[in-house]
């Protein structure tokens, strides 16, 4: 992990949480974000915890290992992580995913507290951003419990999990019921369509209730 590596994910990072601020899903200092910048050991750039999401450097980010866990002298700030990095650790490490995206999107929200079960979702064209048939499949974004440790939540996570090699309902995105929405991709490019996707398909199902 060189320094070049982490200060294009600490501008990526910036550049992507001012998105998501800018629409309303990361209002004050809320949600957090990270890419995978390695893997074996598993390290995660994480955005930096307490720091408005609108107003980021390409400095505020924080190496985790696959606990969650600030990793001092591997590069980044020594800025406190996210509380919620545990869960980006589990996500990246169950899925292989490059970056993982938490936001407070409203639609996700609503949906996980209408849905605790999971929200059922078929026939609709947009299915197909996340991965799966426009007609004919059911899809089922998953949906856990809050809560504040991250290893309960991250087992819940790994429970409901269906990896894609299986054929199943995978799906790139999770609810935490009443808290929000985490969604994930090889890159932040892949997992900010996953999120924008999930949430928009969200919006669908809610409005025909």
């Amino acid at each position: 992990m060189t320094a070049e590596v982490l200060d294009r994910a600490g501008a990526s990072l910036a550049a992507e949480s001012a998105r998501f601020t800018a629409r309303g899903w990361m209002p004050g200092t809320a949600g957090n974000l990270s890419v995978t910048v390695g893997r074996d050991p598993l390290r995660l750039a994480v955005t930096a915890s307490g720091l408005d999401k609108g107003e980021l450097t390409p400095a505020d980010i924080v190496v985790v290992d696959a606990d969650g866990v600030g990793v001092l002298g591997e590069g980044g700030s020594e800025q406190r992580p996210s509380a919620e990095a545990g869960l980006h650790a589990r996500i990246a490490a169950v899925t292989g995913a490059g970056a993982v995206i938490h936001v407070h999107a409203l639609a996700a929200v609503t949906a996980g507290h209408h849905w605790p079960e999971g929200v059922v979702l078929r026939d609709l064209e947009m299915l197909k951003g996340i991965g799966h048939s426009a007609h004919g499949e059911t899809v089922t974004i998953p949906v856990i419990a809050n809560g504040q440790d991250m290893t309960v939540l991250g087992d819940a996570f790994e429970a409901l999990y269906v990896r894609p090699a299986s054929g199943e309902n995978d799906v790139p995105a999770l609810i935490v019921a009443d808290h929000g929405i985490y969604a994930w991709g090889r890159d932040l490019r892949q997992a900010r369509w996953h999120l924008e996707l999930t949430e928009a398909l969200l919006q669908i199902v809610l409005s025909r209730r």
